[in-house]
């Protein structure tokens, strides 16, 4: 881990996000490339049911390119929330992209994954808005969900967990992410940079 290490607290809510009583976390880290304006926010909480996602982009010139499950969402312009509960092994990755285009991995590296693709209606309810200076996304992860792969899952202590930002294929690539990640080349699947989230 390294020893710059940022924390956010996950506030609890009774009845759905609350968004101006909800702290905001800037994934202000610039990565590997010269800072090209591209900017990127996030707030969580949470409640017995769901664990809330808000994330926001200051972005131009956009790109929304995908729109099937599964898809590469981390070449358009995307947004991701990647996070595992402390002492755990293996951490889930939701990669967002302004269409509400979903990536959803499981494990414990890049390269053991199991990549997730829910059927039936939309158990996340996504919603993504643009803004005149750049777009949003917002969704619910249920703690159904999370328990289907770890049944211990709880709303409780603490989350290992990074907020990055990124682009591979946009006008202007960029790479964000709110704890400062270690490795000298883009890669965003290094669990030891993760910072700390604690539920209220």
């Amino acid at each position: 881990m390294n020893d710059t290490v940022k924390t956010y607290m996950i506030r609890s809510v009774s009845s759905g996000p609350d968004r101006d009583a909800v702290p905001l976390l800037e994934a202000d880290r610039i990565l590997w490339l010269p800072d090209c304006g591209v900017r990127a926010f996030g707030q969580f909480c949470y409640d017995p049911a769901y664990l809330y996602v808000r994330l926001r982009a200051v972005e131009k010139n956009i790109r929304a390119g995908y729109t099937a499950p599964l898809s590469p969402v981390h070449q358009d312009s995307c947004l991701e929330f990647f996070f595992m509960q402390e002492g755990d092994n293996c951490y889930f990755n939701f990669e967002i992209n302004p269409n509400g285009c979903l990536h959803i991995g499981y494990g414990s590296g890049r390269q053991n994954r199991s990549v997730v693709s829910p059927t039936g209606p939309d158990p996340f309810g996504i919603r993504t808005e643009k803004t005149p200076d750049g777009w949003t996304a917002s969704y619910r992860i249920p703690l159904s969900f999370l328990r289907l792969f770890r049944p211990d899952f709880a709303f409780a202590g603490k989350l290992r967990a990074n907020v990055y930002k990124c682009g591979d294929l946009t006008d202007q690539e960029h790479y964000l992410s709110w704890n400062p990640v270690t490795s000298a080349a883009p890669d965003f699947h290094r669990p030891q940079d993760f910072g700390i989230m604690t539920f209220e």
